[in-house]
């Protein structure tokens, strides 16, 4: 069977199963199966179990279900209303007021959660309510919160750069390193674009909060003193080289149950919920992983891969064309899977591609992690607009449309990205040349 036409199948059964509503896992390993029985004379059942086991006894992964358990727990301590609290006053003065609450509150908690949905959630319940009260602009207040809400994604420790790390074999320490100046950059845009917004709108903006004494300030500052040491203590163990990523990860789940018993608000029943909510994600992830994993080796043995990028060899494509199309596929791809997904599914396929076009694999994963931020905020399946349905209660597209500049936003970073690859690379390379 001709390569193309193998392609056309594959990709047909898979949107198939995925339309059916079958577990992302089962779809991906019904694929790899079919592609084998079709294509070689291999035994399927055999490379499956290899595989499947090879992909997931990877000592890396043992970081994801701790940082995610990390996330979990100060879910449920009440550092997210210390944060408000803290953060207000460095805020309050500037253009935009406290909707900047929502971009600094966002990028903290990323640097602690590692979780774009948890990162929303916490910082959407804890905020809303507050610039509602005090008057601010309900859609950009929930725009900025959809936006910023992806850092999740990007920030280290990130969930989605572990995966990309343990599927394409890169170090998940350079990843998290590469992550900090784009994330810092998308931050930058998002705070920068709130400010010009509300001195253009000054009639949809409240009146300016009263002073307030500067001890006043100095102890609401002080809530923030929690947050800001567990981020010193997890990602400077990582980049002062005394932990790796996995450690980095037990150090932030003891630290965040030591800040959560502290704060009196978590007693055992907290402690089981988080530690479930962890396992729960973690095996979810852990499901698509394997699927993948047997799609991966499958699709070697098709010569799908090889194909694809032999194809993009012969056609001559620089690689900011072949870039270009990247981004318009994985927003497409977005609009119907969850980024962890679209990562694992699509990494077997376009990783050969782009090492073809001489693009630099950890600079690729630092991109494909922004455009999956993208996609988080893209009907019918962005999952941040899930999120925030649930926390407000509106319309799935009317969040979406709050959501469109920081959108547009987004594509600026990855123009800006491709344009200076060096926002990405140059603090690997020279952290890890010291």
């Amino acid at each position: 069977m001709a390569v193309e036409t193998l392609s056309v199948i594959l990709l047909v059964a898979l949107f198939a199963f995925l339309a059916t509503g079958l577990w992302v896992g089962f779809a991906l390993m019904a694929v790899a199966w079919i592609a084998m029985t079709v294509a070689t004379s291999v035994p399927p059942g055999t490379v499956f179990a290899t595989k499947v086991w090879g992909a997931l006894n990877i000592w890396d992964l043992t970081a994801l279900p701790m940082f995610l358990w990390m996330g979990e727990i100060l879910f449920r301590s009440n550092l997210s209303r210390n944060m408000f609290a803290g953060l207000a006053p460095l805020t309050r003065r500037l253009p935009g007021g406290l909707l900047h609450v929502n971009i600094l509150g966002c990028a903290l908690f990323a640097a602690v959660s590692g979780s774009s949905a948890a990162t929303t959630a916490t910082i959407g319940r804890m905020s809303l309510p507050e610039l509602e009260k005090r008057g601010y602009d309900t859609r950009m207040a929930i725009g900025t919160l959809a936006g910023s809400g992806t850092f999740g994604f990007l920030i280290p420790p990130s969930i989605i750069l572990i995966v990309y790390g343990a599927a394409t074999e890169q170090s998940i320490a350079r990843l998290f390193i590469a992550g900090i100046v784009p994330g810092l950059m998308l931050a930058a845009l998002f705070a920068g674009y709130t400010a010009i917004w509300a001195m253009m709108h000054r009639e949809r903006m409240p009146q300016a909060d009263s002073a307030h004494d500067e001890a006043g300030k100095l102890r609401a500052f002080m809530g923030l003193a929690p947050t800001i040491g567990l981020i010193i203590a997890v990602i400077g163990s990582i980049y002062a080289g005394l932990a790796s990523p996995t450690e980095a990860a037990v150090i932030g789940v003891i630290g965040a149950l030591i800040l959560a018993s502290a704060s009196g608000e978590f007693g055992r029943t907290a402690f089981t919920e988080s530690l479930l909510r962890a396992t729960r994600t973690s095996c979810m992830i852990a499901f698509i992983l394997a699927g993948a994993a047997f799609l991966t080796v499958a699709m070697g043995f098709t010569g799908v891969p090889r194909s694809l990028a032999g194809w993009i060899g012969e056609q001559g494509f620089s690689p900011y064309v072949l870039i270009a199309a990247l981004v318009i596929f994985f927003i497409i791809l977005g609009c119907f899977l969850d980024g962890i997904s679209i990562v694992v599914l699509t990494v077997s396929v376009i990783l050969p591609m782009v090492q073809a076009a001489g693009i630099d694999t950890i600079w690729f994963g630092i991109f494909l992690v922004l455009v999956v931020e993208m996609s988080q905020i893209t009907p019918p399946v962005g999952f941040n607009l899930f999120v925030l349905q649930s926390v407000t209660g509106r319309n799935i597209f009317e969040i979406a449309r709050y959501a469109a500049p920081f959108f547009a936003l987004m594509v600026l970073a990855t123009a800006l990205l491709t344009a200076f690859p060096e926002i990405a690379l140059w603090l690997p390379r020279t952290m890890m040349a010291r």
